[in-house]
């Protein structure tokens, strides 16, 4: 006695359309005989299951079954009949790789075209270049379309041929078990033709290798690794596939005494005793010529002044970073006679009492991760 096919399937006899095909995915997946090599029990439920599906799954027959049972579908209830249905690959395509199982589905050609692979250039920047932008230029080796063939791989007045194994269906069929298994066409890989006579020029492979020159235009505030994508500059496709980019990888040189971080910019200055002292105005690079500093009167060495917008321009945007100018006081090392003598006046009036200070908690924490 044949089981309820809703009872094998696990589903309510109101179940929809998709109810039962999940049910059946998890019941085929479960025993698919690739699954359980060897195992007839696992083979039959297979069966089973799929017996089941292919009638609920098919509307008229599900009617007729919900009205009269199993002899209301005579033919398929006597054996499972695998081609009443079409979705098999579907169900099975992404787990097993099948493209159509048991003669349902319809044959799949794959075409030859190809996206061409993406290519990738680095070319060194000055630190000022980055900032401001620039205009170079980068040679590029790339497969390009032959021009021969017009990309058809076949010789000049030829064309591709069907391929004889697969009779231009890209796909060919195996017998495995009780049913069949239709896979990519090994001679074709599933294109459905074949070349006979390659093209001279590319042997066959519809491009060349020729060298580009490609215009690069680096826009200002770029940084060390910034990539610029150049969409469609990469080899070109194979056999009418669309062409890969181009990435160029900027490089950019350390500068002499600006570091770089994000749109601002650090330096250090070194100022004299004096200048902190009673204060001065002193003359600081930036990447745009010299810039006016006022150090404010009884300035301490490590003290960072900031001058607005002369940083790195924003990269696609408006405005530019800051530049900070740490300044250091620089102790003289050497003293002619007149100024050891002023400043041994100075430190008669200037006494500081040599005592350690006290640390704070912040200047504690600040060591334990510097």
């Amino acid at each position: 006695m044949k089981r309820d096919y809703y009872e094998v399937l696990g589903i309510a006899r109101g179940a929809s359309d998709q109810e039962i095909k999940s049910a059946y995915r998890k019941l085929a997946l479960q025993y698919h005989p690739d699954r359980n090599p060897n195992n007839p029990d696992a083979e039959e439920k297979f069966k089973e299951c799929s017996e089941a599906y292919a009638i609920l799954a098919d509307s008229d027959k599900r009617a007729l079954y919900d009205r009269f049972g199993h002899a209301g579908v005579g033919g398929a209830a006597g054996g499972f009949d695998a081609t009443a249905f079409q979705d098999f690959g579907d169900i099975f395509g992404e787990f097993f790789g099948f493209g159509d199982l048991f003669g349902g589905g319809s044959s799949r050609r794959r075409s030859r075209a190809q996206r061409g692979a993406d290519l990738r250039e680095d070319i060194t920047l000055e630190f000022e270049d980055a900032a401001f932008g620039t205009e170079t230029k980068v040679n590029v080796r790339r497969h390009e379309l032959c021009e021969s063939c017009q990309g058809s791989g076949a010789a000049p007045g030829k064309t591709p041929v069907t391929c004889r194994s697969c009779g231009g269906k890209g796909q060919v069929r195996y017998q495995q078990g009780f049913f069949s298994i239709a896979r990519t066409c090994p001679t074709c890989q599933g294109a459905g033709s074949v070349i006979t006579d390659p093209c001279p020029s590319c042997k066959g492979e519809a491009r060349v290798l020729k060298q580009k020159t490609v215009e690069v235009k680096v826009p200002a505030g770029v940084e060390h690794g910034t990539r610029i994508r150049f969409n469609g500059y990469g080899e070109a496709g194979a056999f009418g596939g669309p062409p890969g980019d181009l990435y160029v990888v900027l490089h950019v040189k350390e500068h002499a005494f600006f570091e770089r971080e994000g749109n601002d910019l650090h330096c250090v200055i070194p100022i004299s005793f004096t200048q902190a002292a009673l204060g001065a105005e002193i003359e600081v690079p930036t990447l745009e010529g010299q810039h006016t500093l006022k150090v404010p009167e009884g300035t301490q060495s490590g003290t960072t002044l900031r001058i607005r917008n002369r940083g790195v321009p924003i990269l696609n945007g408006h405005g530019k970073g800051d530049l900070f100018v740490e300044v250091r006081v620089q102790t003289p090392a050497k003293l002619n006679k007149r100024q050891r003598e002023i400043f041994q006046e100075l430190e008669s009036s200037l006494r500081v009492e040599n005592r350690p200070e006290r640390r704070t908690l912040l200047g504690k924490v600040k060591d334990i991760f510097s």
